[in-house]
């Protein structure tokens, strides 16, 4: 939906519901759908634990086949943010073994020590890593004209597509089960869709964080 206007145009008015955004995948019969959250996933997490209510983090790992993607700028400041997102994300359950994180390097050259350090913490505890080197391009024309990328920056694109396929099928099976059609979606009521259990799908068991 943003793919083909300025990398710098304000964000579009678009719904936050987790539970909007199914509705809309079920309406326009998509096969699949990819969503840009802006929440800040270790507050998320923290708030959400001290009130007792679902996290929007939580809802959004709840919908059918969702796989989670965490991005972060390849910098010290970067990485120690996202160290305490995953960290927030493995203590309250949230699903990171099909969760992909993807490093996007700030500018030229190498990439600083505790950057690499952090991408040594992180692999293990994640269903994929992925990094993203520097392409001016981006910046300069977002993604409206793909061909004018660099042809690294399109096979880590092409990557992150296969890792998020891959860790749908780990969990819920190949081929993925049709996803439950959710009911009309009240006003002031978030919809809570449940998902099938991998154990039951396929015969593939959930991985533990």
């Amino acid at each position: 939906m943003t793919d083909y206007r300025r990398w710098d145009a304000p964000p579009l008015s678009l719904p936050e519901d987790p539970e909007a955004w199914h509705q809309l995948a079920a309406i326009g019969g998509w096969q699949a759908v990819v969503v840009d959250t802006g929440h800040d996933l270790a507050y998320d997490v923290v708030s959400s634990r001290h009130s007792g209510r679902s996290g929007i983090s939580a809802r959004w790992c709840s919908l059918p086949y969702a796989v989670p993607v965490l991005c972060a700028a390849a910098t010290g400041e970067g990485v120690a943010a996202l160290q305490t997102a995953v960290m927030a994300a493995e203590a309250d359950g949230l699903p990171l073994q099909r969760t992909i994180i993807v490093l996007a390097a700030t500018g030229e050259g190498r990439w600083p020590a505790s950057v690499k350090a952090a991408l040594t913490m992180l692999e293990p505890k994640v269903g994929a890593l992925l990094r993203l080197e520097y392409d001016p391009r981006i910046r300069a024309q977002g993604v409206r004209d793909l061909a004018r990328l660099k042809p690294r920056t399109r096979a880590v694109g092409r990557d992150l597509v296969q890792a998020a396929l891959s860790l749908a099928h780990t969990t819920w099976g190949e081929p993925l089960p049709p996803a439950a059609v959710p009911a009309p979606l009240s006003e002031g009521k978030p919809l809570r869709v449940p998902v099938p259990d991998p154990a039951q799908v396929g015969g593939i068991p959930r991985g533990q964080v």
